[in-house]
């Protein structure tokens, strides 16, 4: 029984998993737009959720804790300078996902994965 286990597999060990969503979530800060499916898209909302909130507090420690996540020092500057303005007043909800259909190959659900503008 699964009881309060949460997040989902996608097939991958636990190694393989924690890459891909902390690519698909660097992915979203640099691009402000992803084409996904459904259930990462929903796996990956709780990782921008906490590089988000991690970046309204500017110190070394919340630096450090989203450079475990995203390596790259340049998207955490501007993650830090641009998007954490954006939404200072904000309580979390900074993603939207918005339903594109069905792929063509395996009809997995597509969804458009972008943060929200305010």
């Amino acid at each position: 029984m699964r009881h309060l286990k949460s997040g989902r597999k996608f097939n991958r060990n636990n190694s393989h998993r924690k890459s891909m969503l902390y690519n698909l979530a660097a992915s979203i800060f640099h691009h402000k737009q992803i084409k996904t499916t459904f259930a990462k898209a929903k796996d990956v909302r709780k990782v921008v959720d906490r590089l988000i909130t991690w970046s309204k507090n500017n110190t070394v420690h919340h630096r450090r804790l989203m450079f475990k996540i995203i390596k790259d020092r340049s998207l955490i500057k501007s993650i830090h300078s641009d998007i954490s303005n954006k939404y200072q007043n904000r309580h979390g909800g900074y993603m939207q996902i918005i339903k594109l259909g069905f792929r063509r190959g395996d009809n997995a659900k597509m969804v458009l994965v972008k943060l929200i503008n305010k």
